[in-house]
């Protein structure tokens, strides 16, 4: 149960918010619903996410793997379910978006997913855990400049998982909505 009401004041700002956010993602993001009661917060998150989607030094499966890494480890199912949803609508492989949270288990991974994969739970870690040999690793078969846009987003993930749990935000469902089978993809026994 979220411990903020998600109906905030319906100003014009908020009602922008709304129609941009059913627009672009089929409903309203609960996180918009809850910082709106700021509009301060809202409007500088909004700002800020602009700026992070312009980022491009990183490989975008390597960054939604990272976090998704950072999600599982804070514990927050919005965002899990939402990185889920979104990194389906890119194409990326459903069985490595479901094994994040047993990585090390899953033969899903390539040698530097896994290395994307431990460095965001040592970043996410408090105090942050990162050995340097897994860095020197990172930064040799990334290159500077995705290093620290990987390193930047495990932070940026960090803020969103933790304030989505601070507020108790929970799944909304985006998940369901990409793994919902059609009828051409339904097993026989299931038509």
């Amino acid at each position: 149960m979220a411990r903020v009401s998600l109906t905030p004041r319906r100003t014009i700002f908020f009602r922008v918010m709304e129609w941009y956010s059913k627009r672009t993602y089929g409903k309203v993001l609960d996180p918009g619903r809850a910082l709106a009661h700021n509009p301060r917060v809202l409007r500088s998150d909004l700002a800020f996410e602009r700026s992070v989607a312009k980022w491009n030094a990183l490989d975008p499966d390597l960054k939604a793997l990272a976090e998704m890494a950072v999600s599982a480890s804070i514990g927050c199912s919005w965002c899990m379910d939402f990185g889920y949803w979104v990194s389906r609508e890119r194409g990326m492989a459903r069985e490595k978006l479901l094994d994040v949270p047993c990585w090390r288990e899953s033969e899903a991974y390539t040698p530097l997913e896994r290395d994307v994969l431990e460095y965001a739970e040592a970043v996410t870690a408090t105090p942050p855990a990162v050995r340097d040999e897994l860095a020197d690793r990172l930064r040799d078969r990334l290159g500077e400049p995705a290093f620290v846009e990987l390193t930047a987003m495990v932070a940026v993930e960090n803020l969103r998982s933790r304030i989505n749990s601070a507020l108790g935000l929970t799944s909304q469902g985006f998940k369901d909505s990409c793994d919902l089978p059609t009828a051409a993809h339904q097993a026989p026994s299931e038509k």
